[in-house]
């Protein structure tokens, strides 16, 4: 049994095989082609039963939709997920032949889907899935790829809250404004020294210790990831796995808004009302997060640097965009976003 519920089946495909050579199963759900092939990264996880790891490629797959059609990069959306078995660890070869099943799924798909790197999966990884299918962006920079995205995700990340504070506060300054970090990986700590930078007040934490390292480089306050959701601050910034923002969490969350790069930090989409209803601003993680698929899709299209940057720091302004619609029709920030990505789907289709 799932130990949570599968999402609606709203997508055009999904697949799940049993890998040849690795054993392991891989799904991609393809959610939407409408506006252009779908692109959205591989997630290699552990999960306590492979329908988790559908349930979670279909629940992404269909935010991938809604990010690239705000996005607008003219793609579609999906996503893939190789599932592990609860403390399964791939030793090298292990984890090549998971990829080259991967790439032999993908390119079943006929190009309708291209993946990518995504949480456990590397811009390294994907050359190995491009020794079975052309359908994969995101190489190495060195080897003429878009290179690793996450710089591009936190720039993007760092204009949304600007928006953010400009909402809540009525200035885009960051200088003394206070953050709660959970999450200093690729992104996360990007973003961290950006905001450290700006002459933010910095509180974080990972569940991989050496991380503190980065505290230490940043002068920010460690905390135990299980005071994430506890230390009051200007602003919760959810930079690592899913889910934190549970209704018991919401009730209590000590911050005026919500937002970072993590995908789908909301337990439950109602979680978008009940932050509403304290007073607490909470910017969809689809929009804020979008800076990965635009540096790869641009980048691989061959803008130029500048045109790439241009376009990162336009997520901001695609975040107002939603926050004025929210607030002009009564609706949350994400009823908001909903609406007009889906208004872009339809008018696609």
């Amino acid at each position: 049994m799932t130990t949570a519920p599968l999402p609606l089946f709203t997508h055009e495909r999904v697949t799940t095989v049993t890998g040849e050579r690795s054993g392991l199963h891989i799904t991609v759900a393809l959610h939407s082609s409408a506006i252009g092939p779908a692109l959205g990264g591989c997630r290699l996880w552990a999960y306590e039963h492979w329908l988790d790891g559908v349930a979670d490629a279909m629940r992404l797959g269909q935010a991938m939709t809604m990010k690239n059609a705000l996005a607008d990069i003219g793609a579609g959306g999906g996503k893939a997920v190789i599932a592990l078995p609860p403390g399964r660890v791939l030793d090298p070869a292990q984890r090549r032949d998971a990829l080259l099943d991967l790439g032999d799924l993908v390119e079943s798909f006929g190009g309708a889907y291209i993946t990518t790197e995504d949480v456990g999966v590397t811009e390294h990884d994907m050359l190995i899935v491009r020794e079975r299918t052309e359908h994969v962006v995101g190489l190495p920079a060195a080897d003429g790829g878009a290179g690793e995205p996450a710089a591009g995700t936190a720039l993007g990340v760092f204009a949304s809250i600007e928006q953010v504070l400009l909402a809540v506060f009525g200035s885009t300054d960051i200088a003394g404004r206070s953050f709660v970090i959970s999450g200093l990986g690729q992104v996360g700590s990007r973003l961290a020294r950006r905001l450290a930078d700006a002459g933010a007040v910095l509180t974080v934490t990972d569940i991989n210790p050496s991380a503190l390292a980065i505290a230490d480089q940043l002068g920010a306050t460690w905390i135990d990831a299980a005071h994430a959701v506890t230390t009051p601050a200007d602003v919760l910034v959810p930079a690592g796995l899913g889910g934190i923002l549970t209704a018991p969490v919401i009730e209590q969350l000590p911050v005026r808004a919500v937002c970072g790069p993590a995908n789908n930090p909301l337990a439950e989409r109602s979680g978008a009302d009940a932050l509403a209803a304290r007073g607490i601003l909470y910017a969809p993680d689809y929009v804020v997060n979008a800076g990965g698929v635009i540096h790869l899709a641009l980048t691989e299209r061959g803008e130029t640097p500048e045109t790439v940057d241009a376009r990162l720091r336009g997520i901001g302004g695609t975040l107002a965009e939603v926050l004025a619609t929210a607030a002009a029709e009564g609706i949350t920030p994400l009823d908001a976003a909903d609406r007009i990505a889906l208004a872009r789907v339809a008018a696609a289709r």
